[in-house]
């Protein structure tokens, strides 16, 4: 399924995430949408939330007229029967609590559902994607697509790849991000995924690299996208020369900090003794990844 075959979209939970979810894919992307949640009341506030969501940000502001606004309301419907949303969607998107064991029951059921041809994708923003395709009989059609909060305003979506997801899938879940207005970045599974894990420490991104998660340009992509930074590690690392001066300062980072805080990188150990230490006028990470690594 390519993503001009999409035509109504099911949503599932009516939360922060699933409410924001709903009302970017009626008002950028234009489809129509069912969004379902346990009960009426979580259903009927998810609306409200949209609908205020809308007059204050949207028509308040002079973005969209009013008449657009109740347009973009009669697009999404609403159900507490999570099987009437699946079952009538090409694509469906979770976005329940964040519990691993919940989210394979809901897959679980979705595969039971929806139609054949449809593709479920999680919105989860550290879970195991591919424990979430083997509740299903369809793994080859379930992927991550990971927003981030607020949906209306970040402009990140983390495409995630489990093991069994196939290349037409993925690209179905990159092109429906470019058409609701995203900047998509491809990702392995893996915990975290690219920004959440990135963004905590140098040692994190450099790791995503060394595991083939991600090439270095996608993970700053996250880091800048994902939390509004001006660089992100890896390219920040390649200014500065931060890889020669690690290198060369590891002892004295063990003796201060202790082994496991102070010990560098292999990879970095690697890059350094190939000569690409970073720095001005010097090749480092994204060069490595580029020459070497992506090809070894």
């Amino acid at each position: 399924m390519v993503v001009d075959d999409i035509k109504q979209v099911a949503v599932i939970g009516a939360g922060t995430m699933g409410m924001g979810i709903a009302d970017l894919l009626s008002r950028i992307g234009g489809y129509r949408v069912i969004m379902a949640d346990t009960t009426e009341e979580l259903v009927q506030r998810g609306m409200g939330n949209i609908e205020n969501s809308l007059q204050k940000y949207f028509v308040d502001k002079g973005k969209i007229s009013a008449q657009d606004k109740e347009a973009i309301l009669g697009r999404i419907k609403t159900t507490t029967d999570m099987a009437e949303a699946a079952s009538q969607s090409d694509f469906v998107i979770e976005a329940v609590f964040e519990n691993l064991e919940l989210k394979k029951k809901v897959f679980k059921e979705l595969d039971e559902t929806a139609p054949e041809h449809a593709i479920l994708v999680s919105n989860t923003s550290n879970q195991s994607v591919t424990e979430m395709a083997n509740a299903t009989n369809r793994p080859d059609k379930v992927g991550g697509m990971h927003f981030f909060n607020p949906v209306a305003v970040m402009k990140l979506v983390e495409v995630v790849r489990a093991p069994l997801t196939s290349e037409e899938t993925a690209k179905t879940i990159y092109d429906l991000s470019l058409k609701l207005g995203k900047e998509p970045v491809y990702c392995r599974d893996t915990y975290g995924f690219l920004a959440n894990r990135a963004v905590r420490s140098r040692d994190d991104a450099v790791e995503l690299v060394w595991a083939h998660i991600a090439p270095p340009e996608d993970i700053d992509k996250a880091v800048r996208l994902g939390y509004n930074r001006p660089m992100g590690p890896l390219e920040l690392g390649d200014l500065t020369g931060t890889w020669g001066i690690w290198v060369s300062s590891e002892d004295d980072a063990i003796k201060e900090l202790g082994f496991e805080k102070g010990r560098v990188h292999p990879l970095v150990r690697m890059m350094v003794r190939a000569g690409y230490t970073g720095g001005l006028g010097k090749k480092g990470i994204y060069d490595f990844w580029n020459e070497v690594l992506s090809k070894w």
